[in-house]
């Protein structure tokens, strides 16, 4: 599969608080992804400075202390949907990953005002995650909610949901998972919906889901509303063996 460099550099100081979050919650919370897996030059080419490295296969029961539904969120922002929807289903495991510490540190804190405990961060590469560290039919749900939609014409093979990479997700799908996409750019919306509907692994979800599909509304998606621009929601069921 050829390498998709789906994010961009951003800067990754924390804040003061951010980084109290952190240091709390990161050793037992946390892990770096590595290496990152870009090519030559890459965007985060080498491996992270900081923190633990997790194994090539990731053993999420001994991490989650149970053995419990897994869901794989890719890009969670700031976090706080990611906390409120774990804090609604606290039978069931998030795996959360994103490149940036700052996220993955404000993600800790929405986690600890919530109470929530089922969650976990990786900081990293999402492509690595799939591809190494997670099995074949290991997750109950895989979550990409507004993914950047690199909306020039020369950047668009940037895009994260490429045709390799949803059949990656859908693999990693046990049978009846759901892969469940959020956008608000109308263009990556019927780009995602033909690459979905391409997929052989993946039919159109209908009926009950096996993890909740209901989103709580960010700032972010708020601000779309308001400025009255559509917002989404794509959603494939995982096709039974």
């Amino acid at each position: 599969m050829a390498r998709v460099v789906s994010f961009r550099p951003r800067r990754d100081a924390l804040t003061a608080n951010q980084q109290l979050a952190w240091d709390r919650r990161w050793p037992q919370w946390g892990a770096v992804v590595a290496p990152y897996d870009h090519g030559p030059g890459g965007i985060g080419a080498g491996v992270p400075p900081e923190g633990q490295v997790v194994p090539e296969r990731l053993d999420t029961a001994a991490w989650f202390g149970r053995s419990a539904p897994l869901v794989l969120e890719v890009g969670f922002g700031t976090g706080t949907a990611t906390a409120v929807m774990a804090a609604a289903e606290p039978d069931v495991d998030v795996l959360a990953v994103e490149v940036y510490r700052p996220g993955i540190a404000q993600l800790f804190q929405h986690c600890e005002r919530a109470r929530t405990t089922n969650v976990r961060a990786l900081h990293g590469d999402a492509l690595t995650v799939l591809r190494h560290l997670l099995g074949p039919g290991s997750l109950t749900a895989v979550r990409v909610f507004f993914p950047d939609p690199w909306p020039k014409r020369k950047h668009l093979p940037r895009r994260l949901l490429q045709p390799a990479m949803v059949g990656l997700m859908a693999s990693r799908l046990r049978p009846g998972g759901v892969l469940h996409v959020a956008t608000d750019i109308a263009g990556y919306a019927e780009q995602i919906a033909r690459t979905g509907d391409a997929e052989p692994l993946l039919a159109r979800h209908e009926g009950p889901a096996p993890v909740s599909l209901e989103r709580p509304v960010t700032k972010f998606e708020g601000r779309a509303v308001d400025a009255d621009v559509a917002i989404t929601d794509l959603v494939w069921g995982r096709l039974q063996a």
